[in-house]
């Protein structure tokens, strides 16, 4: 009987908070989520950028190509954007701004992101200097043996 009316309680407690993430998806889309602009130089500028941006929900599609309503909802901003002048690196710089460096899938070197360009050249480096070593060993034992 207490398991019943922990379970009940439990299930009323959570109700209210799965109602925004279903509010969420039933949002009709933003004007310019699935519209293309009329003017073709600015449709093709906004879709440049859009195949430039990650998707926050699907994570390996771009925005241009992602069905999920948050990519409609970039798509739209991105195009909005476009129509009031706006530069597609400002649009960029406004979407990593509010987003975060993920969003891009050119992210630029600064303080969060260096290691991203740091890293590999690294691992190269010691790579290289462990291989001359060995190598150097080995000509150093071959020489000896002669």
């Amino acid at each position: 009987m207490m398991r019943a009316f922990l379970a009940l309680l439990a299930a009323l407690l959570a109700l209210p908070l799965s109602a925004p993430l279903a509010a969420q998806d039933t949002m009709p889309p933003a004007p310019y989520a699935y519209t293309q602009l009329d003017d073709p130089a600015l449709e093709a500028e906004a879709a440049a950028l859009m195949h430039t941006l990650r998707c926050l929900k699907c994570q390996s599609q771009s925005i241009a190509d992602s069905d999920a309503p948050m990519a409609g909802d970039m798509r739209h901003q991105v195009r909005s954007r476009i129509l009031a002048g706006e530069s597609p690196e400002q649009i960029r710089a406004w979407l990593v701004a509010r987003y975060g460096d993920y969003v891009s899938y050119e992210p630029t070197v600064s303080a969060t992101t260096w290691p991203l360009f740091a890293i590999p050249v690294l691992v190269i480096l010691i790579v290289a200097g462990v291989l001359l070593r060995r190598l150097g060993k080995r000509r150093a034992g071959a020489g000896e043996d002669a």
